[in-house]
């Protein structure tokens, strides 16, 4: 069955219409409130402030163009998701915490959503009044009182909190995780400002350019999707077992492991980190005296195309690694595969299962951390080479990683229930 064939089947499935269609409903109210502004913005002067802050931009991304039109949303999803890293974090400290979120079953994870529901409404409003007040200092916001202050925190919180509202809404009665179709809904919505830039810009003298350009978003889009889609398989064996008068097990599998199982999480850890210095830095850059002078050669340096770009790509790098090891864990893995009867040939079950998990966790996740530190970087490099810094929808490879595993798996997911509704007729 090709493709248009099953999207002609989609929609004569009710069931599943309906989930697309209310889908679809969520995206317009999602776009709808990114392009309603909080009140005193300078256009102009939020313009500057994009240009002259290139990390602003890729925080921008995340929030489908909500942050430079200042809009209620302007947060995106950017506190919840920050507040179910912080609690995963938190599982390697608190034991009771990684309990509930790794034994208790669904009960156990609900709670944990509900700590992250909790946890994001002191992120946004934190979130919230830092960007206003910096863009305040910059001269982006005009205007603005202490009254008028307080209500826009409250607004932007309150975007926040509709959002990720929206976001379950989409987990629990859709197709697909709610959160990161948000995420794609707002890259692929600013798709047609880029190619408007494009055809504004163009220059007969630049066709080259282009033309590098394309074959390199080409290469790009290929490599995304062999790299998300790669998998390590690790053969199982179960043993035979004889109960009553019936055999179990005997039967071979194998384990997958993804060549990039932290999704674009590091990613996000990282631009978090670079950014907080820099928002600290322009804080202190009005103050006087050696305190401003250390502020400004702080933001100064992290400007610098080349010590942001390094920066960038080790935190990716590093943080690939830490994300696997706090939602991998070898160990559980080999202890439920000893208590179901499996094993991997050639390897004994228990401390010697975990440890060869280890070492091709290892191996793989290389590959990984150097992908994603590529991606995260990528956009520095090809505009370098081209010289041409628009349609950053096909390069920007942190929202072309998202793009293409999001649709990928919801594209699995359909496809799931179409089988499932082609078992039921039979």
């Amino acid at each position: 069955m090709n493709w248009f064939q099953k999207l002609v089947q989609i929609f004569k499935i009710k069931d599943l219409r309906s989930k697309i269609l209310f889908i679809l409903l969520i995206f317009a109210i999602f776009r709808t409130m990114a392009n309603i502004p909080i009140p005193g913005i300078d256009a102009q002067g939020m313009k500057n402030f994009f240009n002259q802050f290139q990390m602003f931009g890729l925080l921008n991304v995340f929030t489908g163009g909500a942050l430079d039109k200042l809009s209620i949303v302007m947060l995106g999803l950017g506190p919840y998701i920050t507040g179910v890293i912080i609690l995963q974090l938190l599982t390697m400290i608190f034991p009771q915490l990684e309990r509930m979120y790794k034994e208790e079953g669904e009960a156990g994870r609900q709670k944990f959503n509900q700590y992250a529901r909790i946890a994001t409404v002191p992120l946004a409003a934190l979130q919230g009044y830092a960007m206003l007040a910096l863009l305040s200092q910059q001269n982006v916001i005009v205007g603005l009182s202490p009254t008028l202050l307080l209500t826009s925190i409250l607004t932007v919180t309150a975007g926040a909190l509709f959002l990720m509202w929206l976001g379950e809404l989409i987990s629990e009665k859709g197709i697909g995780n709610g959160v990161s179709l948000l995420i794609f809904a707002g890259i692929v919505a600013d798709m047609p400002n880029n190619l408007r830039q494009l055809l504004v810009t163009y220059e007969p003298a630049r066709i080259p350019s282009y033309l590098l350009f394309l074959a390199m978003a080409i290469i790009i889009i290929g490599g995304v999707v062999l790299v998300n889609e790669a998998r390590r398989n690790i053969p199982v064996s179960y043993a035979k077992r004889v109960r009553g008068m019936k055999m179990y097990g005997g039967v071979s599998t194998y384990l997958p492991l993804n060549i990039n199982p932290a999704g674009v999480i590091p990613i996000i850890f990282a631009l978090s980190i670079l950014l907080f210095p820099s928002m600290l830095a322009n804080f202190l850059a009005g103050a006087g005296g050696w305190v401003g002078a250390l502020a400004r050669g702080i933001g100064d340096f992290f400007q610098d195309p080349w010590v942001n770009g390094t920066l960038y790509f080790i935190l990716v790098f590093v943080f690939t690694y830490f994300y696997t090891a706090v939602t991998f864990d070898p160990k559980a893995i080999a202890t439920n595969l000893q208590k179901m009867g499996g094993f991997i040939p050639g390897i004994r079950p228990g401390e010697k299962t975990a440890g060869f998990l280890y070492y091709i966790l290892n191996r793989v996740l290389l590959l990984g951390a150097l992908f994603l530190g590529t991606i995260a970087i990528l956009p520095q490099i090809v505009g370098g080479v081209t010289g041409v810094q628009v349609f950053q929808f096909l390069i920007g490879g942190t929202s072309l990683l998202i793009v293409v595993s999001v649709v990928l798996e919801t594209w699995r997911q359909i496809n799931a229930q179409l089988e499932m509704h082609d078992y039921e007729k039979l």
